[in-house]
């Protein structure tokens, strides 16, 4: 494809992410998205004729039509691996949606596979690519809060089955909320902290079934088989260490409290799930919280696709990196092991941290001139 074109792009699973995606991408002018794929076929041309994209089909189809250079990997945890696999072998790059895949030696062999055929491969969670996290960057860059010492993070609700139509996939293998929800906590501590090194959690399980509770198949029971709470300790190579909750069996709501400590003062960050936030400090010392607002897109996702496609250009690194998706998967299964065990857990994998983003970095800008 010519230098100065758009990055083609294909969509592969049309569930209900695949809607905050497409909404985005096909008004970002560095892309042109010219194809939707899922194993239904009404439901992809659904959301080819919603959001105007021109044609549909299956993946093989996604694959072989022409002007695709990126692929979109939006189907469900179990077939994240094998979709990539299959976009690769056919000389795509790969953009996943979290996580990378459902075990580290599967992410290891699809970054293998793509630096061996000359292609990328990118993942969720692009959140840490918004305005909120990527001030908290900035703010900690600036040496606001002295040191980072210590981070605590929490997430707990009753779970997604009250409000998700098809929540089945999340209560199965590379679900729950450590891998549903854990990779927007554990890449933001990532971007902050630098590569993890070890582990210990404990984990539990509510209740072996739960019930469907809206869209049109409220009242489903379904089998629920992975932790729906879980503590972890995560130590890092820079002397860090953070204290993570993720639960499901909350009746108490807490979204997006993540505080890091420093030797001068803490922050209190915007919801890792989110875009956008300000930002919060508390100096050691003072009465109370000074905020500080965010600077930068907040465009939502598929800006980390877009960062993915305007590396594919330009030649230079793009930000949410498979590495640091590997390194985030074999945090996550060292906590599995070490919930199993019931023994600290290493993890081996590393990344470097991406460059942040400019606060004036914006999407809707047509890079790509011929």
């Amino acid at each position: 494809m010519a230098a100065g074109e758009p990055v083609g792009v294909a969509v592969v699973g049309c569930g209900t992410i695949s809607s905050a995606y497409l909404r985005n991408m096909t008004s970002f002018p560095d892309l042109k998205v010219l194809f939707c794929a899922d194993l239904d076929a009404e439901r992809a041309e659904a959301q080819a004729a919603r959001y105007g994209v021109a044609a549909a089909g299956s993946t093989a189809q996604a694959l072989e039509h022409p002007g695709v250079e990126l692929v979109v990997n939006l189907t469900v945890p179990a077939a994240h691996a094998e979709t990539a696999a299959a976009a690769i072998a056919a000389g795509k790059s790969v953009w996943i949606e979290k996580p990378l895949a459902l075990d580290t030696e599967s992410g290891r062999r699809l970054l293998t596979a793509a630096d061996d055929a000359g292609v990328r491969i990118g993942c969720a969670p692009d959140t840490v690519l918004g305005a909120g996290l990527q001030t908290v960057r900035r703010v900690i860059g600036a040496d606001a809060i002295g040191v980072p010492q210590t981070a605590l993070a929490l997430m707990q609700n009753p779970g997604p089955e009250r409000w998700h139509p098809d929540p089945e996939f999340l209560f199965q293998r590379g679900g729950g909320p450590l891998f549903d929800v854990g990779p927007y906590y554990l890449t933001a501590l990532a971007m902050l902290f630098g590569p993890a090194t070890a582990v210990a959690a404990v984990g539990r399980r509510s209740r072996d079934r739960r019930v469907i509770g809206s869209g049109p198949r409220a009242g489903t029971e379904f089998d629920v088989d992975v932790p729906t709470h879980v503590a972890a300790l995560v130590g890092y190579a820079g002397g860090q260490a953070a204290s993570l909750v993720l639960s499901f069996d909350s009746p108490l709501r807490r979204h997006g409290f993540v505080e890091i400590t420093g030797t001068e003062a803490t922050l209190a960050l915007p919801d890792p799930n989110n875009f956008d936030g300000d930002v919060r400090i508390r100096a050691t010392g003072a009465d109370d919280w000074t905020a500080i607002p965010a600077k930068g897109t907040t465009a939502g996702r598929g800006i980390g696709v877009l960062d993915l496609a305007r590396a594919l250009r330009c030649g230079g690194p793009h930000r949410a990196s498979g590495e640091i998706a590997l390194h985030v998967l074999e945090i996550m299964e060292a906590i599995e092991r070490s919930i199993s065990g019931g023994s600290f857990e290493p993890v081996r994998t590393t990344f470097r941290a991406p460059d942040a983003l400019e606060a004036d970095w914006d999407p809707y800008a047509r890079t790509m001139m011929a």
